[in-house]
């Protein structure tokens, strides 16, 4: 559809101040969630071959037509915001589509994020989460004037699709198609227009198709297609049949031993059913819903044919940006893993997982992996859009929701205090800062300071001092997640773990302090002094609760001392007993990793930090679980949630929790490009505008390349070592420029061609270069 129409992306919030002629109308052929799904239907005059701009929205989800044909190619739409607040309208230009004369609009309408099923298990599921009206509103402006507007004059009907949901799926009748519009429409007398904001990404959007590369069949009839990665995505049928014959399509992320298995999807059905028109080939593409899967398994009834089959991803995540390989296959892997996880999880919203009864923008998981997204993708606007929905859905007295949007604000009878977790809520700082050092945007800085602000207050607030202490219970007021899913090492005798006044302490200090930092950014010294001033008395009380006189920290774990570490929390004359201690965590479990979802993005950076790159090389390229390489050598597509997703003996955890698409983990790509390929960007001159590069020299991972498509150009960074002697090779894009760190101990450094003076005492040198490719050869220091 080369020639369809694209939506225009809005610039920031532009077109929140367009005055709407159009009303929200529902239509009366609606019966309700989970039923027959409506369409409204106008017939207008106007004039071909013209410019004419078509501005969309609706509550739930739309499909339009015009004159029979789809508008766009943007899926999901309008896409999720926080609804209560903020709701999306696409413009599309449809002149081309326009004849002179009648013209005929359908919008069919699906019940989408708005009224299907939202959150987990049965007894806890919520239906109508927004609103229990599905709705359109829509006009065609041309040549300054309106000739189409949504009012009570519009007829509707119902579409062939039987039932949609983005957990239940969709059934379409074929047979249903070209029903007529015989009944009307009202206006949704609830509507407030000031919610409507121009769209502020490019839509979600098909990926190239994925075909079976294998399939066979079960014991009862049924095909199972492999498709050979995990995805979020929807099936492509063409069939042929009889009319009434049905396709019923199901979907998994794995086999267990061999068969079909669906269980951790939970209360999620991800069914597609089929029922044919019987007139030659017909081919079906879900409309309202998407899944998780990599295996498809196929039930015909009755007398019909599959012709063709093929998996679709979808996904905000299109631009790709960041390309990295090693000497390691299974580090390559992972790398396309994480790949795939985030375009699975960047679907309109930055969600934990794409399959099961979830699908949430948990914000715990968007923190951790925010600077990898923006390595790998163009994630800026997507990232700008979902921030502000952050702050929609901040509460008064400043906790940041743990998913967002999030279905549970109205519907606190049901999910009591589902908010306010350090570590998740530290979204609001966190995030921005990686907008700002990638892209270079102090705009989003600006927009979002008060709500970090607001989040910190209410950290502090918490225990009403430096040292947090959460309380344990759900839904109680400071509760927090803690380093979510660490694992605890052999039952017999578990490893240490993180306490939850630690973590929270440690992010409380790390949030103060990066929102102080960004004050004074844009120009908020008052706020920069009292954040900065309260970073001090946080790390002063964190050494004096959580640190012995032997520097010890208190629990003794691998999160503790990777965080303090990271983030110099650590006073300096315990620094080297604290070292011993964090080497020591890591050889009590093995040489295995003991960190869950806030430590883990710590772990490689801090052994870095401390000198130690040949123990973060060995911790992150043992291949036993728990460990970042056990999972693709067990045929991993995306990562996994739980380190321990399928253990050693090839059995399923728990299905009751057990996503195959997350994100989180993969984060460590951030530690992969920043100090194994070694560019990171400087938050003095952001969007790469200065690039550092600095190269942690693990020579099992030789040879090592990294390209980045930054917001200043095409960088490149890569080296190999050859008998002894590292080659280091960088390049900086037009209008950039670069510091090259050399190791500390380095000798013969030869810039360019040149020899380099060596360094006057055993440190690192740090060389200035222009744009252009650089070329740096040394020896290995011993």
């Amino acid at each position: 559809m080369g020639s369809s129409p694209r939506a225009t992306v809005g610039a920031s919030n532009a077109g929140q101040g367009h005055v709407w002629k159009a009303q929200m109308i529902r239509p009366l052929s609606d019966a309700g969630v989970g039923t027959r799904q409506p369409f409204l239907r106008k017939t207008f005059q106007a004039k071909g071959g013209g410019r004419a701009l078509l501005r969309i929205s609706a509550l739930g989800l739309y499909r339009a037509f015009i004159n029979g044909k789809r508008v766009g190619d943007d899926l999901l739409t309008p896409g999720w915001t926080s609804y209560y607040d903020r709701l999306s309208y696409q413009t599309y230009d449809v002149g081309p589509m326009l004849v002179d004369g009648d013209n005929v609009i359908d919008i069919w309408l699906g019940d989408g994020w708005y009224r299907s099923q939202m959150m987990w298990a049965h007894e806890h599921a919520l239906f109508n989460t927004w609103g229990d009206r599905i709705a359109a509103i829509a006009e065609i402006e041309a040549d300054g004037e309106t000739i189409l507007a949504t009012d009570a004059s519009w007829s509707s009907g119902l579409t062939p699709v039987l039932k949609s949901g983005i957990y239940f799926g969709e059934t379409y009748d074929a047979r249903l198609e070209g029903a007529a519009a015989d009944q009307g429409s009202v206006p949704h007398e609830d509507f407030d227009p000031s919610v409507l904001v121009a769209h502020e990404v490019n839509g979600v959007k098909e990926l190239d198709l994925l075909r079976p590369v294998s399939s066979f069949t079960d014991a009862e009839g049924r095909t199972i297609y492999d498709f050979g990665q995990n995805a979020a995505a929807y099936v492509a049928l063409t069939v042929t049949g009889e009319a009434g014959a049905t396709v019923l399509v199901e979907h998994s992320e794995i086999l267990d031993k061999g068969e079909f298995c669906n269980t951790n999807l939970r209360s999620a059905p991800c069914l597609v059913t089929y029922v044919l028109k019987g007139k030659g080939q017909e081919s079906y593409r879900p409309i309202f819903t998407f899944q998780g899967f990599r295996f498809a398994r196929v039930t015909v009834t009755g007398k019909a044919e599959i012709v063709d089959i093929a998996s679709v991803p979808i996904s905000s995540a299109v631009t790709r940006t960041g390309w990295l390989t090693t000497g390691h296959p299974l580090v390559n892997r992972l790398v396309e893993n994480s790949v795939w996880s985030q375009r699975s999880n960047f679907v309109d919203v930055p969600t934990d997982c794409p399959q099961r009864d979830e699908r949430l923008g948990w914000t715990g998981d968007a923190q951790v992996f925010a600077a990898t997204a923006c390595y790998l993708h163009d994630s800026h606007d997507f990232f700008v859009k979902w921030l502000r929905d952050v702050m929609a859905d901040q509460r008064a007295d400043g906790e940041i929701a743990h998913v967002v949007p999030d279905p549970t604000r109205g519907h606190e009878d049901r999910y009591v205090g589902f908010y306010g977790s350090t570590g998740w809520g530290d979204a609001i700082s966190i995030v921005p800062h990686a907008l700002y050092s990638h892209y270079g945007d102090l705009d989003i800085l600006r927009e979002t300071l008060p709500a970090m602000i607001r989040w910190n207050d209410f950290v502090w607030s918490i225990s009403n001092g430096p040292i947090v202490r959460p309380p344990r219970p759900w839904g109680a007021r400071g509760f927090t997640f803690g380093d979510w899913l660490q694992p605890k090492g052999p039952s017999e005798k578990p490893l240490p773990t993180i306490g939850d006044d630690a973590a929270a302490t440690i992010y409380l200090f790390i949030a103060a302090k990066l929102t102080a930092k960004i004050a004074g950014f844009v120009g908020d010294k008052a706020t920069e002094k009292r954040l900065s001033d309260r970073a001090a008395v946080v790390k002063a009380a964190f050494a004096h609760e959580f640190i012995t006189p032997s520097g010890r920290l208190a629990y003794d774990d691998q999160t503790s001392y990777a965080l303090a570490f990271l983030h110099d929390l650590i006073p300096e004359d315990k620094r080297s007993a604290a070292k011993d201690y964090f080497k020591a965590t890591i050889a009590r479990a093995g040489g295995r990793i003991g960190t869950g979802f806030i430590g883990t993005p710590a772990l490689l950076p801090a052994l870095i930090k401390i000198g130690e790159p040949d123990l973060a090389g060995a911790l992150f390229l043992q291949e036993e679980v728990p460990g970042w390489l056990y999972q693709v050598k067990n045929g991993a597509t995306t990562i996994w949630e739980r380190w321990d997703a399928i253990q050693a003996d090839g059995s399923v955890f728990d299905p009751s929790m057990n996503s195959y698409n997350h994100y989180a983990y993969g984060a460590v790509c951030q530690w992969l490009f920043e100090e194994v390929a070694g560019l990171r960007p400087d938050e003095d001159e952001p969007g790469f505008r200065h690039i550092l590069f600095e190269p942690a020299i693990i020579p099992a991972l030789s040879p090592v390349a990294a390209i980045h498509h930054s917001a200043a150009g095409r960088i490149e960074a890569g080296w190999r070592v050859d008998d002894g002697t590292v080659i280091w090779e960088t390049v900086v894009p037009d209008g950039a420029r670069g510091t090259l760190i050399v190791p500390a101990g380095a000798r013969n450094v030869i810039l360019d061609g040149k020899p380099v003076d060596p360094a006057t005492e055993e440190s690192k040198q740090r060389l200035a270069v222009g744009s252009g490719r650089h070329v740096i050869t040394f020896a290995v220091a011993h």
